[in-house]
């Protein structure tokens, strides 16, 4: 499977709380596009989320942010890790 980094934009102010509540509606129904989501970072101030999972491609992730209430911005896959 792939890895990607999808970054979400215009959710300043965003709680600890609300960033889990996103991070579990994804978790809720990842596996039905084969999706895994590994974590989730916020920005309060900028607004700025950002997710990193591993899946099929970048189409499946969108899928699952689009039905879970929250679209990607971007989604950039991530070829290397160390």
């Amino acid at each position: 499977m792939a890895m990607f980094m999808d970054v979400h934009t215009g959710m300043k102010g965003i709680t600890a709380e609300q960033l889990a509540e996103a991070h579990r509606a994804d978790l809720a129904i990842e596996a039905q596009e084969g999706v895994h989501f590994k974590q989730a970072w916020a920005d309060p101030e900028s607004g700025t989320v950002y997710c990193l999972s591993e899946a099929p491609d970048a189409e499946a992730v969108k899928r699952i942010h689009e039905r879970s209430g929250h679209p990607a911005h971007e989604i950039h896959p991530v070829p290397l890790e160390v």
